[in-house]
């Protein structure tokens, strides 16, 4: 076997060609970083005084931002991209034009894509939702982390994170707009003053409305809301600050079950009664 052209390629020659293009490559790769920490940095912080001069909603401020981020990494990995098909002596123009017409060709297998994108610029256009704000999505409720161009996540209160595709965003509930509803149900039995259980609650509400500053209305007895086989269902209102409803029925629950005991007034509860028959 003729190994003569083994013996005289210029070996040397291909390894310092290797090793030119290998620094590069770490060159790029550490002037990606710093420009992306960099370019982070300075969206963080323009954000965060337009919010200061401007008093944006702190939620729909995190929206533009995390959007604005989004688009930044995409253009900076286009442009590092870019730059790495020059260094292997590439066209770059032929390139371009090749992903236009190869674009175009897939372009009808990418409808979803499109939908995607133009769905999410009217989420953030028409300011449906922001971060932080809890809404109820694709049959789905949960906090916003992020709202993007193709997806939108939801954070489950379980801890579940959705990747929902904007495209299946048919409607959206927003539960964060305006103060919240808290409601509770509580029952007396039928034997006891519904007056006096009445005046023993508002009284008990009237506490917590003193206690906690979420409370921004109430919490107010409305009345007898039913009357079920054993028991008179009487119901409490009150209006609270975003996501503190849950917060604010747990411990309206706790006061009146306390009050009711206080003042002897009986909460009906299943009995079973056994008759032994001789």
């Amino acid at each position: 076997m003729d190994l003569g052209w083994f013996e005289t390629y210029d070996w040397s020659g291909l390894i310092i060609s290797l090793s030119i293009i290998i620094f590069q490559l770490i060159g790029i790769f550490i002037f990606y970083m710093l420009v992306k920490k960099i370019g982070t940095r300075i969206i963080s912080k323009s954000f965060l005084k337009l919010q200061e001069q401007r008093g944006m909603h702190p939620g729909r401020t995190k929206t533009l931002e995390k959007l604005a981020l989004n688009v930044f990494t995409y253009f900076l990995i286009f442009f590092l991209l870019t730059i790495i098909i020059g260094i292997f002596d590439y066209e770059i123009a032929p390139l371009i034009a090749g992903a236009g017409i190869i674009g175009l060709a897939i372009g009808f297998g990418a409808q979803g894509l499109v939908s995607d994108v133009v769905t999410g610029f009217f989420l953030l256009l028409e300011k449906q939702i922001d971060v932080d704000d809890y809404v109820t999505m694709a049959g789905i409720d949960g906090v916003v982390e992020e709202v993007g161009l193709r997806t939108t996540r939801l954070r489950g209160f379980d801890g579940t994170l959705h990747f929902i595709p904007n495209r299946e965003i048919k409607n959206v509930s927003n539960h964060s707009r305006g103060n919240m509803r808290a409601l509770v149900d509580i029952s007396i039995a039928y034997d006891e003053n519904i007056d006096e259980a009445i005046s023993v609650l508002q009284a008990a509400c009237d506490q917590v409305a003193i206690e906690e500053t979420a409370i921004k209305e109430g919490p107010n007895v409305v009345g007898v809301q039913s009357l079920g086989d054993s028991d008179v269902v009487i119901r409490i209102i009150a209006k609270t600050e975003n996501m503190s409803q849950w917060a604010i029925e747990r411990k309206i629950r706790k006061a009146l079950k306390e009050a009711l005991d206080q003042n002897n007034i009986e909460i009906p509860f299943p009995h079973q009664v056994f008759i032994e028959k001789k």
